[in-house]
C-alpha cells in the first residue's frame, strides 16, 4: 500500500498539471516519466480533469494523484477514478476524516503554524505548504519548521527550476511541486527535457546543468 511521505521521496518534483484533454494528458505523462518524474499531481480545475486522472493511470510507472481537492465528494470521485493520493490547497477536519476513513494517502495544504497544529491533531505530519513564495517563501518555512521537529513539506506555489534547488537543500524539504514543467502549448519533446532538468535535482539540489535549463521555462 502507498504511504504518502514514499510518494513525497519518490521524486524531488511533483508536476503540478492542469488538463483537460485525456489523449493529450497520457502523452505528457509519458513525457514526464521518461524525464524521471513518476510522481504526477492532476488538478481537479477543468471540466474532465476525473477523465484525464483516470486515463493518466494507465501510464506505466506513474504515480497519479489529484489535486485541488476541496471535500470529501470529490475526495471519493478521485479515488474512484483511480487516483493514489490526494493533495488539498488546505485543511479542514471534515476531508482530513475523509481521507482516513478511505484510508488515502493525504497531503493538504498549511500556510502557517495553526494549521500545522490542526493537521497534527488529526494524526498528520506530511503537509504542501501553499503557496509557498506568496507565504513568506523560504524563510517562512524555516521558522515554521522550527517548532515542528517530526514535520515534513512539499512546497508549492511560485516555486521555480532555479529556485527549487534552495527548496530542496532544507532537512524539511521531501519535495517540491512545480508547474513550470507544462505550458499551453509545450511539445512532449519539451516536457521530457523539462523533467529531465528537474529529476536531477534530486542527485545534486544545489545545482542545476546549464545545458538542461537551457532553452526551458523558468516559471
Amino acid at each position: 500500500m502507498d504511504d504518502i511521505e514514499t510518494i513525497m521521496r519518490t521524486a524531488p518534483v511533483i508536476p503540478v498539471l492542469v488538463l483537460d484533454d485525456p489523449e493529450q494528458a497520457v502523452e505528457i505523462g509519458t513525457a514526464l516519466v521518461r524525464g524521471g518524474l513518476s510522481v504526477l499531481e492532476v488538478t481537479l480545475r477543468t471540466r474532465r480533469a476525473l477523465d484525464v486522472l483516470a486515463a493518466m493511470t494507465a501510464i506505466d510507472g506513474a504515480i497519479v494523484g489529484a489535486g485541488t481537492v476541496l471535500d470529501d465528494a470529490q475526495l471519493d470521485h478521485a479515488l474512484d477514478a483511480g487516483a493514489r493520493f490526494i493533495v488539498s490547497p488546505g485543511l479542514t477536519e471534515r476531508l482530513a476524516r475523509a481521507a482516513a476513513a478511505r484510508r488515502a494517502c493525504f497531503l493538504p495544504g498549511v500556510a502557517n503554524a495553526s494549521d500545522i497544529m490542526r493537521g497534527l491533531e488529526l494524526g498528520l505530519n506530511r503537509f504542501k505548504f501553499f503557496p509557498a513564495e506568496a507565504s513568506g517563501g523560504l524563510k517562512a518555512l524555516k521558522a515554521l519548521a522550527g517548532p515542528f521537529g517530526d514535520v515534513r513539506f512539499c512546497p508549492t506555489g511560485g516555486i521555480t527550476l532555479q529556485s527549487a534547488p534552495d527548496w530542496l537543500a532544507e532537512d524539511t524539504v521531501l519535495c517540491v511541486g512545480g508547474s513550470w514543467l507544462v505550458k499551453p502549448g509545450t511539445s512532449a519533446a519539451d516536457v521530457e527535457a523539462a523533467a529531465r532538468a528537474a529529476a536531477g535535482l534530486r542527485t545534486n539540489p544545489r545545482s542545476v546543468r546549464p545545458e538542461l535549463v537551457e532553452g526551458l521555462p523558468s516559471s
